[in-house]
C-alpha cells in the first residue's frame, strides 16, 4: 500500500511527459515562428499577385480581334501589318507582276503623298526609284519651277489614294492608275481644298537585281492627266486598293 501511494504522489508531482518537458514561454515562442512564417509567406505573394493583376489589366485593355473574310475566302486580321513577303532571287530573274504592281504603287504614293515637312524626302525617294535620265528631267522642272518652296510657304498637303491599278494592254511593263488627290492649301490662314482626281501612266524598266535595287525595277516614263465627266465620277466611287486588300 505505500509503495502504491508513493508511486501515484510521484505522477502527480511529475505530472504527463507533454507537461514535463513544456513551458508557456515556448508554446508562444512557437506561436510567433509560425506568425513570422505566415507574414513572410503573405510578402512572398504580394509581387505575384500584383504581376498578375498588371497581366489582367494588359489583356484588358488590348483591342478585340476582327477578322475580315474577302469574297475570295482569304481572311486577314484587321489592324494588323502585313508581313512583307521576300524571296530568294537571283541578280538576273526577272521581276514577277506581285512585285511590279508593287513597286508602281510604293512610287505613286511616294511621289503623291506628301507634306510641306516631308515633302523634301518623298520627292528624294520618288526620284531615286527613276531612271538617271528621268530623274534629271524630273528635277531640274522642280528647280525652275520652285515646286518645293511654294509647297512649303503656302503649307501645301497632297493626299493620294490609289483607285485603280491595270496593266497596260500593249506593253507588260506600263501600267495605268486612277486615283485621287485632295490638296490642303494654307495661305494666310485661309485653307483650300481641291479635290484632283488624275489618270497616271508608269512604264517600268528592269535592270540587274543589286542590294540598292533588289527589285530590279526603274520608273523609266511617268506622266499624268487631270480627268472629268463621267470617269471622274466613275474613279470616286471606287474603293481604294489599300482598302480592298
Amino acid at each position: 500500500m505505500d509503495f502504491q501511494f508513493r508511486k501515484r504522489e510521484s505522477e502527480v508531482k511529475e505530472g504527463p511527459e507533454k507537461l514535463r518537458y513544456s513551458r508557456y514561454y515556448e508554446h508562444d515562442g512557437a506561436l510567433r515562428a509560425y506568425a513570422n512564417r505566415a507574414m513572410i509567406l503573405a510578402f512572398l505573394c504580394v509581387p505575384t499577385t500584383l504581376l498578375a493583376l498588371g497581366f489582367a489589366v494588359y489583356v484588358r485593355l488590348q483591342p478585340p480581334t476582327v477578322v475580315r473574310v474577302d469574297p475570295n475566302g482569304d481572311a486577314t486580321v484587321v489592324g494588323r501589318v502585313r508581313p512583307e513577303i521576300t524571296a530568294v532571287r537571283g541578280q538576273d530573274s526577272e521581276p514577277s507582276e506581285f512585285e511590279k504592281r508593287a513597286f508602281v504603287r510604293r512610287f505613286l504614293e511616294r511621289y503623291l503623298d506628301f507634306s510641306a515637312s516631308n515633302v523634301s524626302r518623298n520627292w528624294a525617294e520618288g526620284l531615286n526609284m527613276m531612271t538617271a535620265n528621268l530623274r534629271r528631267t524630273a528635277f531640274a522642272a522642280m528647280q525652275k519651277e520652285n515646286t518645293v518652296g511654294k509647297i512649303q510657304e503656302d503649307q501645301t498637303s497632297s493626299e493620294f489614294q490609289l483607285r485603280s491599278l491595270e496593266t497596260a494592254k500593249d506593253d507588260p511593263l506600263a501600267y495605268i492608275a486612277f486615283g485621287v488627290k485632295e490638296l490642303h492649301h494654307l495661305h494666310n490662314q485661309n485653307e483650300t481644298i481641291d479635290k484632283v482626281v488624275s489618270e497616271f501612266h508608269v512604264r517600268l524598266v528592269e535592270e540587274k537585281r543589286s542590294e540598292a535595287n533588289p527589285s530590279g525595277l526603274l520608273v523609266g516614263e511617268y506622266w499624268e492627266r487631270i480627268i472629268e465627266g463621267e470617269k471622274r465620277n466613275w474613279v470616286l466611287q471606287q474603293t481604294s486598293v489599300a482598302a480592298q486588300q
